[in-house]
């Protein structure tokens, strides 16, 4: 196994999202022993957030086991362009820049991937964000209405395009978090986003399970990604992970097992269940 970190050094960024580029030490997005076995050959994954953190490390894996890759982001052109290179290795890569709480957006990306590789096969509603506040009196309704967009309706909006063009046999695949299940007082709209994403996980599951759509969630915990400096303090950034079982942060490559299987055949027979990865913390589903 990996001797991943468990400590980090102070540090923030004063944007988000965050950039990779930017991050000491850089996330570990990738097993240079994977070896891909074409779980996902001839496929076509929609990944959102997939410039960085766990979304490059998914984009990555699924390409080394034969999908061409859209990856819509927000404006993080460099760490894009760093991930584009990374998967066209093997195979096909489209950037698509934008919004993802735009419905327009979400029906453009969903588009402009189905004309590039001419099917979509998977979708990973991954991009989120997050704003820290002592107090639900601290939230304003801005942050509140922009944390929803960007987690939350990006999912249902993308969703509702995707399955225009998914056929029997496509997957969905929602980040969630360990949040919804354990709750967080410093980040009570990102939860309620995401205790959305596990309510719209299971609806969707049974709306399209006649379809042979399969609908499931990953749902991390502390992960080392460029959402933690640029939401955090210095202070907070340095111990970041260190109150998991493990003792330490997960990193993004960590996920990469969940995403693939529920991606491939191999999780035929799964539907409207979420995979939680977070350092051994015990949650009830």
């Amino acid at each position: 196994m990996e001797n991943y970190p468990k400590e980090f050094p102070a540090e923030s960024q004063n944007r988000q999202p965050g950039i990779e580029s930017e991050m000491n030490p850089a996330p570990v997005y990738e097993y240079k022993e994977y070896k891909g076995a074409d779980k996902l050959k001839g496929k076509t994954a929609l990944i959102t957030g997939g410039d960085s953190g766990i979304g490059r490390a998914v984009a990555v894996a699924y390409a080394k086991e034969g999908a061409n890759v859209a990856i819509v982001y927000f404006d993080e052109h460099d760490d894009a362009e760093d991930t584009k290179k990374r998967v066209e290795e093997g195979v096909k890569c489209l950037l698509i820049p934008g919004d993802v709480g735009e419905e327009d957006f979400c029906n453009e990306a969903v588009e402009k991937t189905v004309e590039e590789f001419g099917r979509l096969d998977i979708l990973v509603n991954n991009a989120a964000e997050q704003h820290p506040k002592e107090s639900i009196k601290d939230i304003t309704s801005e942050q509140l209405h922009r944390t929803f967009k960007t987690n939350f309706y990006s999912q249902f909006y993308l969703t509702k395009k995707a399955i225009d063009y998914m056929k029997p046999g496509s997957a969905i695949i929602n980040t969630t978090s360990i949040n919804p299940y354990t709750g967080n007082p410093q980040l009570i709209d990102y939860t309620a986003t995401k205790g959305a994403i596990n309510g719209f996980t299971r609806s969707m599951a049974q709306a399209l399970v006649n379809d042979g759509i399969r609908v499931n969630a990953v749902a991390p915990g502390p992960i080392w990604t460029p959402l933690i400096p640029a939401t955090f303090s210095e202070e907070t950034v340095a111990s970041f992970g260190q109150d998991t079982p493990m003792g330490r942060a997960g990193q993004p490559v960590e996920h990469v097992g969940c995403y693939v299987l529920l991606a491939s055949d191999e999780s035929s027979y799964m539907t409207g269940q979420t995979l939680h990865v977070n350092g051994g913390r015990f949650v009830t589903t």
